[in-house]
């Protein structure tokens, strides 16, 4: 059980309303700069959560999240050949037909070398049951220069829709955002939490300024923003401005950049995502909520 719930599945302390509630709403959308396509702001991410086996509880429970996500305005699923099984889990879920054309197909290559690299995205592309895919991004930036060459040529020939780099670390958010001054980019992911700020120095708004859609991982900073807030309330101020949860509280914090297409939370919990997903409905923070924001979460 622990596995499937996953660190970032952390418990969320809602308003008991805000659980299954019914959703009226349309979630938010952005342009991809690159093409001008529209992408719902809130998706899913997949380490640890989807590298489960064959158990049927297990495969049931994450097609339900892929179902509700569906359902509440969600696209975008991020995946890895470092996710262990993750990305033939969504190939083989993704086959149901209320899921398969529905999402916004994102893996990596995490390899070093050309052919290696070819190989790899193939076998990623035949786990996922994809002859197209939507984004590929290169891994924590290994061999990116190498692989960029064949994301090019693999983009001409349309296997591949979007190019992107990827890190998790804001010690390499110089290096992103060098990279993508550089270069012929689509998107760029990265770490980015209503406590760990980095990005908003340089790399957010470079990002915008060259046009670069922006994915947001680590949201919940694994888990440990819910411990952090453990047995503390949510602000009296929280629901009137569309927050009913600490995690839409963190994500609504993230989204309220302008520069960030979509931020992905990873769970297997077909609730959390229902609440994940919740957080792209309605009102956004403008910059003096978010400070507000910051200094209640501080606030001993």
């Amino acid at each position: 059980m622990l596995r499937l719930t996953g660190a970032s599945c952390a418990a969320v302390w809602l308003h008991p309303s805000s659980l299954f509630s019914s959703n009226a709403q349309t979630m938010i959308q952005r342009k991809i700069p690159s093409t001008g396509e529209l992408l719902p702001i809130v998706g899913l991410g997949t380490w640890q959560q989807f590298d489960v086996g064959l158990s049927e509880s297990e495969r049931q429970q994450l097609t339900e999240v892929l179902t509700q996500m569906i359902e509440q305005g969600g696209k975008l699923i991020d995946s890895s050949p470092m996710y262990g099984r993750s990305e033939q889990v969504i190939g083989e879920l993704s086959t149901l037909p209320a899921i398969n054309s529905k999402l916004f197909y994102a893996t990596k290559v995490w390899t070093n070398g050309k052919e290696a690299g070819i190989r790899q995205m193939q076998e990623s592309m035949t786990k996922m049951r994809r002859k197209t895919l939507d984004l590929m991004q290169i891994h924590n930036l290994v061999d990116y220069k190498t692989h960029l060459q064949t994301l090019y040529k693999w983009k001409e020939e349309g296997k591949i829709r979007y190019i992107g780099i990827t890190h998790y670390t804001a010690s390499a958010h110089e290096e992103l955002e060098r990279i993508i001054k550089a270069e012929t980019i689509d998107f760029v992911q990265f770490n980015y939490s209503i406590r760990i700020r980095n990005a908003e120095k340089r790399l957010l708004n470079a990002a915008k300024e060259k046009g670069v859609a922006v994915i947001i991982n680590e949201p919940f900073e694994s888990g440990t923003l819910f411990s952090a807030v453990k047995g503390k309330k949510l602000p009296d101020w929280a629901a009137e401005n569309d927050i009913n949860s600490w995690g839409q509280y963190f994500l609504k914090y993230i989204l309220a950049h302008e520069a960030v297409n979509c931020v992905i939370p990873g769970t297997s919990n077909p609730k959390h995502v229902v609440d994940n997903i919740s957080a792209g409905l309605g009102r956004l923070p403008d910059e003096k909520l978010r400070l507000k924001m910051i200094d209640y979460l501080t606030a001993g």
